[in-house]
């Protein structure tokens, strides 16, 4: 299949696209008419589709496109990155890292206070030493602990 390059520079229209359009058109309705039946009824068939797949041309105008020397289209360049893209960027990486921060600190002030509020119940209590041994007895102290926050 040949390439086809166009003379057209970045200022290029949309009519002269539709005419090269309708050029290339013509020439492979030439080329389809010494094909059979049933091959040009399978082009007819694909020519429909693509039409009605093609895009709006207020879609394709949206962006501003540039056809180059070598035939290939490209947008215009951005920008780039300023500064308030780069803070923008930014925000969300530090929402996340400070309330994974804050959570990590609540977790840790909660542990504490569980740790101490044992600690106190410990002390607090006259206990055998065999107590201190047993497997459920932290669980005991717990329960505890809640019946007296309870009855307060």
């Amino acid at each position: 299949m040949k390439n086809f390059q166009t003379n057209n520079t970045a200022e290029a229209s949309t009519t002269e696209m539709d005419l090269l359009g309708r050029s290339l058109a013509s020439h492979l309705n030439l080329a389809s008419q010494d094909l059979g039946h049933d091959i040009g009824e399978r082009l007819r068939v694909a020519r429909q589709m693509a039409l009605k797949s093609r895009p709006m041309p207020q879609r394709l105008m949206r962006h501003s496109l540039a056809v180059q020397a070598n035939g290939t289209l490209s947008e215009q360049p951005e920008e780039g990155l300023n500064l308030w893209r780069i803070l923008a960027s930014a925000l969300p990486l530090l929402a996340l890292v400070s309330g994974l921060m804050f959570i990590q600190s609540l977790q840790q002030d909660l542990a504490e206070s569980d740790i101490a509020s044992l600690d106190s119940a410990l002390l607090l209590d006259e206990l055998p030493p065999n107590a201190y041994t047993d497997p459920g007895f932290v669980q005991f102290i717990k329960i505890k602990l809640h019946q007296d926050a309870r009855n307060d």
